[in-house]
């Protein structure tokens, strides 16, 4: 292919995808299946690799990410980025409009209303069409430079088609957000990782924009709303027609907003939104009102923190009330006892909730709570709702005290509870069922053992069987074993069971990656084992310090807790669990069946040993090596890496923007605090 040829079907590529991506984002149609569209992308990425020249920073392909940075830079606004006075009274929206209409001395005026969207304020800055730098509101007046991460999201334009009066330079201003259905499968792949849950969409935005890999921000399918115009000289009149203009002009503006001619119609506009909101696929908290003519905006001016053309209008936290029917009881992997509420359903946040989180025991008797009562159920920030109190008023007389239970809802063992913790737990580990599941479940998550043909519904069709009871029965599962297997599946939306059969393709594919799962390092085995207490950063250590699985189960308490970030608690959990002659026997048949038991120690002998028996702390923002790569030289090198600051610790390595409570607990220690440039200088690699 001749150079010519090359850019001219890299520029229709470019086109093509733009468009589509235009079409899903803004328009929400789906002209072409995503392989389709993936295989457009791969075309267009290796005609770039053939032909560099014509790689464009406005490609499409710029948007997967990949580069990754060390330091945000702070940039100074064009223009501050002031935030808005806000109130929840209708009351309060009629001054803002009297003021309005005093500071404007009797002219005409109109209103434009948007949605105000629960995200991460965003300034974007183009040059001749080409978007140029992102900057976050930081505090108004300067922000940080995000436009790698900004890059990956998909609706926001790299390159603009032609639009009639468009300035060479402007500035547009939005809302980055992360759609619900993102972020609720985002905590799904969490919670089967084992690892903490994140609390909302708005906080994961924020923690994803300043991410240094932008290659995981691509992955977290980021939005954003653009809602606000601004540029040197004037090229429209009012803040609706700078709207159109940037529809016009290919930035994703959400199609909610509406002009109003006076306060009734910014009324109306509230109550028709305040429950139809929740069928968008963000969050919002309120409704932006503006002045809608430019000049006389600039006649209204701005007060030190706000500009007094424009206010938001808050909605009040939603709560609903409804009855409390019962409390089940959920058994998780460890045995930990979660109380539910199961409640009358009620509309709340525009879904229908029949259930809601009460923590615990403490919880329950907090909110004085009992069966029948009139709660009240709230979503705030959350996903998950929750019952946050009782409508004492309206409690029925005769009613008693909820009894928290005292042995296990699923196999009727008694319940223990540790002191001073809040949770009751089953102590019947290998037969209680949600148990026995749990464990399995957790044994071949992607951060364990990795098995990706088996689900949760199969794994429990193959307990139900009998086929399986521990983790060691999965490696004595063969084709034919599987093929042609049924099993009762229950479907929520058929509101019963039914039959799922396992056919050729599928039972080869979960024999192939339970083989495969065999070669997962011992760390994977170790953490897989679902151990309390021992999660995937000790396995390492541990896997690290003991070398093989047998001379950690020999280790006694007193040899545990010398290794560095093994505690009491830790020390404690392993003894328990290495003195079970069951565990043992499990662990006896998983190295039999040929998984790995040992760790591969040559990686050792790849450095010179010249951080032999020191520890290292990694803390902090790097500019020549990221942390991933540090942690792999001090182990290269013969060192340890430990996660925390105790008096065992020989070098913290200070990077940028290092955590303060870390350098003050250092030098209380007297521990020795380097650099980046002092640790490579070390290791003899300070070119």
């Amino acid at each position: 292919m001749t150079a010519e040829t090359a850019k001219k079907t890299i520029d229709e590529l470019i086109e093509r995808i733009d468009f589509y991506n235009t079409r899903y984002y803004q328009d929400s149609v789906s002209e072409i299946s995503d392989f389709e569209f993936d295989q457009l992308l791969k075309r267009l990425e290796k005609l770039e690799a053939e032909f560099p020249q014509f790689k464009y920073a406005y490609s499409p392909s710029q948007r997967v990410g990949g580069a990754i940075t060390k330091k945000f830079n702070t940039v100074i606004h064009k223009n501050s980025m002031l935030s808005l006075s806000n109130t929840y009274s209708e009351e309060e929206l009629m001054d803002f409009d009297r003021r309005v209409a005093k500071g404007l001395e009797g002219q005409e005026y109109e209103y434009f209303c948007e949605l105000k969207f629960d995200g991460v304020a965003i300034s974007l800055w183009y040059e001749n069409g080409e978007l140029q730098k992102a900057v976050t509101r930081g505090d108004g007046t300067s922000g940080d430079d995000i436009t790698t991460n900004a890059r990956t999201i998909r609706s926001i334009p790299l390159k603009l088609k032609p639009e009639k009066g468009l300035p060479e330079t402007f500035e547009v201003r939005g809302e980055v957000f992360m759609p619900r259905v993102v972020f609720e499968e985002l905590n799904a792949s969490k919670s089967m990782n084992g690892e903490a849950l994140l609390a909302n969409p708005r906080n994961t935005t924020s923690g994803t924009l300043k991410m240094q890999d932008s290659a995981i921000v691509a992955s977290r399918k980021l939005d954003c709303f653009l809602y606000y115009f601004q540029s040197d000289k004037p090229v429209v009149a009012t803040h609706e027609a700078a709207v159109h203009l940037m529809e016009n002009a290919g930035f994703n503006v959400s199609k909610t907003y509406r002009r109003c001619l006076n306060m009734a119609e910014v009324m109306a506009y509230i109550h028709e939104w305040e429950n139809k909101r929740n069928s968008l696929p963000l969050d919002t908290d309120g409704i932006v009102i503006k002045v809608n003519s430019l000049d006389q905006q600039d006649q209204l001016g701005f007060t030190a923190k706000s500009p007094r053309w424009a206010i938001a209008y808050k909605y009040k936290t939603e709560r609903a009330r409804t009855k409390l029917k019962g409390v089940t009881f959920q058994v998780g992997r460890t045995g930990a006892i979660t109380p539910v509420a199961e409640l009358e359903p009620v509309q709340l946040a525009g879904t229908t909730v029949k259930r809601a989180s009460l923590h615990n025991a403490n919880e329950i008797l907090r909110l004085d709570l009992r069966i029948d009562d009139l709660v009240f159920v709230e979503k705030g920030g959350e996903i998950i709702p929750k019952v946050v109190g009782v409508d004492f008023e309206n409690r029925k007389e005769g009613t008693e005290p909820f009894l928290y239970p005292t042995v296990c809802p699923e196999c009727a063992t008694p319940l223990v509870r540790k002191e001073g913790e809040a949770v009751h737990y089953c102590p019947n580990e290998e037969e209680c069922p949600p148990q026995v599941l749990g464990r399995i479940e957790h044994f071949i998550q992607r951060k364990a053992m990795n098995v990706e043909s088996l689900g949760p519904e199969t794994l429990k069709g193959l307990l139900d069987c009998g086929k399986i009871k521990n983790v060691a029965d999965l490696y004595t599962l063969t084709f034919d074993d599987l093929n042609g297997l049924e099993f009762k599946v229950y479907s929520e939306k058929k509101g019963g069971d039914s039959i799922r059969s396992l056919r050729d393709k599928s039972a080869k594919n979960i024999v192939d990656s339970i083989e495969i799962s065999k070669n997962q390092p011992f760390d994977r085995l170790l953490f897989g084992l679902g151990i309390r207490f021992v999660g995937s950063t000790v396995s390492e250590i541990l896997a690290e310090y003991f070398t093989d699985i047998h001379k950690l189960a020999e280790a006694t308490y007193e040899e545990l807790v010398e290794v560095p970030e093994i505690g009491e608690r830790i020390a404690g959990s392993l003894c328990q669990y290495f003195d079970d002659p069951e565990n043992m026997e499990l662990v006896e048949r998983l190295e039999r069946y040929g998984l790995t038991v040992k760790a591969d120690i040559k990686k050792e002998n790849e450095g010179n040993g010249v951080l032999d028996g020191k520890t290292f702390v990694i803390s902090g923002v790097f500019e020549k090596v990221s942390r991933d790569d540090l942690k792999e030289l001090i182990k290269q090198h013969s060192g340890k890496v430990l996660s925390s600051i105790s008096g065992n610790l020989d070098y913290l390595v200070a990077g940028d923007k290092m955590g303060p409570s870390k350098l003050e607990k250092a030098q209380k220690l007297n521990t020795k605090i380097i650099s980046e440039s002092d640790f490579l200088e070390m290791i003899g690699n300070d070119d």
